[in-house]
């Protein structure tokens, strides 16, 4: 019952996260092409004061939680070696913690990305991190 609730917790919060690059790369980039510089500044500042106050924690939560399901079914290794359903998590849960370090490094340290300054990155990791989890039951 515990692993289902913290499951759907990080399913929530990794579509608050995912979402919000989503929107971003696909929406309001675009904003250019029809907003001056002044407007597109001004609506995109109005925007994303309020996705400060949510999508940082969402990924912050997102990685607690995927933390903790790591823990609950990555398994012993054989004596073969990791399966591929654990090397698949282990990219995954590498994955995660990069852009949970890198969202904790932004939001409760003010340090800015030194590389990869756009949401393209991230976006492509978690979209990464997507399709391994469909995958790494095969």
């Amino acid at each position: 019952m515990l692993y289902t609730l913290i499951h759907t917790i990080h399913i929530f919060s990794v579509f608050i996260y995912g979402g919000f690059l989503f929107v971003d790369i696909l929406f309001l980039s675009k904003m250019k092409q029809t907003l001056n510089e002044e407007e597109h500044k001004k609506a995109r500042e109005a925007i994303m004061m309020h996705v400060r106050k949510v999508v940082p924690y969402a990924l912050m939560v997102a990685v607690a939680t995927g933390i903790f399901m790591f823990t609950q079914v990555f398994g012993e290794i054989s004596d073969e070696g990791m399966s591929s359903f654990q090397i698949a998590l282990s990219i995954k849960a590498f994955l995660g913690l990069w852009l949970g370090f890198r969202g904790i490094n932004q939001k409760l340290f003010g340090i800015n990305p030194w590389v990869f300054k756009s949401h393209l990155f991230p976006f492509s990791l978690v979209v990464i991190i997507i399709l391994l989890s469909q995958f790494m039951y095969l």
